[in-house]
Formats: structure tokens, sequence, C-alpha cells
């Protein structure tokens, strides 16, 4: 198996994986440094350096599509998990009603989300696109910065707004981006190096 093709199905799974992990874990809310958030924070901010790394092996037509499977994925499972909360239960078990109480979908947060992360990923492709074709290979690490301090706010932006606007006061929902993008920031800044894990070296008749 060529060594980019293997670098590419390792990148492209993690990246899935991060998304939908993300979106379980959001059903919790939790505190970080005394910020209130959802857990998936924690997470979904990798997801734009791994779609950095499938952008170095696999070029932008790849990373779009990655992008639009994922929000598809993300979408099925909110769908699958829909279904069985609303199934009857066996009756020889019981009513089983914690399933429904945790993971059954909240849609206006499912779509917010969804829509956030088409939205930013996208924007974050064409930023990372931009600077390689204006820097080309050097300082990689500009690639991360540059694509993420643009993804990374409107991401939040997006999904804060969507999801909140309207439920709280604006004034809970400027915290809560603000809350969001610190959060992302730090993240970003520890996945930095990740750039320089897959090495410059593209999967033939894939990139662009």
């Amino acid at each position: 198996m060529h060594r980019a093709f293997r670098t590419l199905v390792i990148v492209t799974s993690a990246y899935i994986a991060a998304q939908i992990l993300s979106d379980i874990a959001s059903l919790r809310i939790v505190t970080i440094a005394g910020l209130s958030m959802d857990a998936g924070t924690i997470i979904y901010p990798f997801t734009f350096t791994l779609r950095d790394l499938v952008h170095k092996v696999a070029g932008k037509r790849v990373a779009r599509l990655l992008i639009i499977l994922a929000a598809g994925i993300n979408l099925a499972m909110a769908l699958l998990f829909w279904l069985v909360s609303n199934l009857p239960p066996a009756q020889d078990v019981g009513a089983q009603t914690a399933f429904g109480t945790v993971l059954a979908p909240v849609w206006r947060i499912v779509i917010a989300s969804i829509v956030a992360e088409v939205l930013s990923e996208l924007t974050d492709t064409e930023v990372y696109s931009a600077w390689v074709k204006r820097v080309g290979e050097r300082w990689q690490w500009g690639r991360v910065v540059s694509s993420n301090a643009v993804s990374v706010p409107l991401d939040s932006l997006l999904f804060t707004t969507l999801a909140f606007g309207g439920v709280y006061t604006w004034g809970v929902v400027f915290s809560i981006f603000w809350a969001n993008v610190v959060i992302k920031a730090v993240v970003t800044v520890v996945s930095i190096p990740w750039i320089y894990l897959v090495r410059p070296e593209p999967v033939p008749g894939l990139v662009d």
C-alpha cells in the first residue's frame, strides 16, 4: 500500500471519529476554567487540523468531499438516535428511558452544529489552499494557524447564534461564543505540530 494512501486512511478515519465523538460529547455541559460549554468543544477543534492533514495529502476536492460526508454521517447518527429513542421498548426488559433521555437529538442544536461544521470547514479549506498557493511548502505551521484563525470563530459564531439565539439573552450567547473561541484556540495551538507528522507526499492522482 502506498504510504501516502495509508496516511490518508488514518487521517480521514480520525477526522470522522472526532466529528462523531464531539457530537455525542456535546450532550453534556461541563465547566472548564470557569467557562460553561458543551463537552464536544474539547475534541471538535481537532477536526480543523485533521482536515488540514487530509488537504495536505489528498487535496482540496477530497477535503471538501470529506466535510460533506462527515455532515451526512452526523445527520444519520442523529436520525438513528431519534428512531431508536422512539421505538417501543421490549416489555420484558423495561422502559429503558435513559437512552432517549441522553441521546435523543435536540434538532435545533443538531442543525446548528451541522451548518456550522460545513460552512466553517469549507472556509478552512479555502484559507488553507490560499496560504499554500501564496507561501508554498514553507512555514507549514502557518497553514494551521491561518485557516483555524478564520474557521474557529466562524464556527463558534454560527453555532451559538443558530443554536441559542432567541433562546437565551444575547449576553449569554456572546459568553458561550467567547468560551468556545478560547478553548478552540488553545486546541489549535496544541495541534499545530500535527501538520509535520504528515509528509509532503500527496496521494497519486488525488491532489489538485
